[in-house]
């Protein structure tokens, strides 16, 4: 398997991503969008597009002007039957990409809360009924055309989608380790200075149990394993 990143800040890298990854021996390449000249590879050099978050508006192409080509390179990807995912900015990337609006959501979520899971057809991707997972965005998008609404929060109705069988946007993280979480913090701790009703402390982000991390990494992995399923 191939895979291609886009990264947007040093402290938002693939996380427990990269443990999948080297499990399936996938050769992993990376454009660091926060880096002078970043260039974008030819969509036929890999199988597996994994956009990663950022502390950005996709909105903010006057001030970031890789936006619009990164747009443009992702919408690229799905048209060309690529296995694409989005998590967090990258699921904002996505939508925006395929021609929906985002835009600051009602509540910002930062913290561990749950999810609640639409009941699916088989073919769709299988998302626990609820799970608690990993949160850290004010803005929310609408959903493209043809795509799938999967999930819901209370502080956000658009959590998950899905288009066709190849193409899935996370709102939410199930890449964190305590290190990408502490790297957060130590990046964008002053957010959690601003209270809100779904904005929980760093006291409490540092409280998390192994085992949550561990749920995490389960539905990471079985989101992964049905995103790639048929790649060599």
């Amino acid at each position: 398997m191939r895979a291609h990143v886009l990264q947007h800040a040093p402290f938002e890298g693939l996380g427990s991503i990269e443990r999948w990854l080297t499990q399936r021996r996938a050769s992993v390449t990376t454009t660091r969008l926060f880096e002078p000249l970043a260039q974008f590879p030819d969509v036929t050099s890999f199988d597996l597009l994994v956009v990663l978050g950022g502390p950005m508006s996709v909105n903010d192409e006057a001030s970031l002007p890789w936006l619009a080509p990164e747009k443009s390179f992702i919408a690229h990807a799905v048209h060309s039957q690529k296995r694409v995912l989005g998590i967090c900015l990258g699921a904002q990337l996505l939508a925006s990409a395929l021609g929906a609006s985002v835009r600051p959501g009602t509540h910002r979520e930062i913290g561990w809360f749950e999810i609640r899971a639409e009941r699916q057809p088989p073919a769709m991707f299988q998302l626990p009924e609820v799970a608690s997972v990993f949160h850290w965005h004010g803005q929310t998008f609408d959903l493209p055309t043809g795509a799938q609404h999967l999930a819901e929060s209370a502080g956000c109705k658009n959590q998950a989608f899905q288009i066709g069988s190849r193409v899935l946007g996370l709102q939410f993280h199930l890449e964190m380790t305590p290190r990408t979480i502490e790297a957060m913090i130590a990046s964008c701790g002053s957010e959690l200075d601003e209270p809100g009703l779904y904005v929980q402390s760093a006291a409490s982000l540092r409280r998390a149990s192994p085992e949550r991390y561990a749920q995490a990494q389960r539905l990471l992995d079985g989101v992964l394993d049905q995103l790639t399923s048929g790649c060599v």
